[in-house]
This record gives structure tokens, sequence and C-alpha cells, in this order.
């Protein structure tokens, strides 16, 4: 598990965030990864359901996990579910709309550090270990999410 953790914190430790932006195959998004030109990766995670079921399980990881639950006191955990989910499957090349707000205004005012940010890391890989997803998809995944290091870690 070490071993992947770094590769995750090394892999999101790149670039900037994404804001609104809807899966168009091809594109690039502001300050971040290009959208593939192919749907390969969603596919691989099992289209929009398979990853809102990860999605489900990695809030409800985080949401028992001790070193981070905090941060998410008073959130409505259905509204983040839905729109994490919508999240990944953008990243992910599928065809879905992201709508809400981008990592920076989400994160600026949590303190989040680098422990509970990685702690993050492992509740997703967690979920999708348990979601069955291979672990080379894992890593695509997480690194075409690798703008997302810079705008969460704030402390």
């Amino acid at each position: 598990m070490k071993s992947r953790l770094l590769f995750a914190a090394l892999a999101l430790a790149l670039a900037a965030p994404l804001a609104q932006a809807q899966s168009q195959p091809g594109t690039v998004l502001p300050g971040a990864a290009p959208i593939p030109a192919d749907d390969s990766l969603y596919r691989e995670l099992g289209g929009k359901e398979a990853i809102q079921a990860f999605t489900n399980d990695f809030y409800d990881r985080m949401l028992q996990d001790e070193r981070i639950a905090r941060y998410f006191d008073g959130i409505n955990v259905k509204h983040l579910k839905r729109v994490l989910g919508d999240y990944f499957c953008v990243v992910a090349g599928g065809p879905c709309t992201y709508d809400g707000v981008g990592m920076k205004d989400a994160h600026s005012h949590l303190g989040i550090d680098r422990a509970a940010f990685n702690a993050l890391v492992e509740n997703l890989q967690l979920a999708m270990d348990a979601a069955h997803v291979p672990f080379a998809t894992q890593n695509q995944l997480l690194a075409r999410m690798a703008f997302f290091h810079r705008d969460i870690i704030t402390k």
C-alpha cells in the first residue's frame, strides 16, 4: 500500500484545477490534462454507474476515517457524491458534465494538509480496490487527476 500511496502522491503533485467542464474528447481542460480522444478509461472503470458506485464507497470511507471525517461536517453528502462521480467521469473521458465548483474554491477554507490529502487518496484506492478496478486503471485515473493536488492542500 505504501508504494501505491507514493505513486498517487507523486501523480497528484502536478498542475491546476478543473472548474466547470463537459467531457468533450480531444479537448484540453483549463490548467489540466487533456480529455482523451477516446473513452477507454471510462470504459475500463466500468462506465457511469460503476464510477458512481466506487465514488459512493469512497465518500463513505472518508466519513468513517477519523483522520479526515471532520472535513465533511455539515456537508450535503448526497450532492458531493454525485458531483464527484461526475468529475471522475469527465476526467475518465466519459459522457458526463461536471457542474461543481473548482477545487481551489471548494477546499481553500478547509486547511487540508498533506497527511489528510494522503488519507483521501488511500480511501479512493481502497474504494477502487473494493470495486475490483485494476491497479493500472486506478493509476490512470490518479494521473489524470494530478491537477487536484495544489488546490486542495492549503496548509
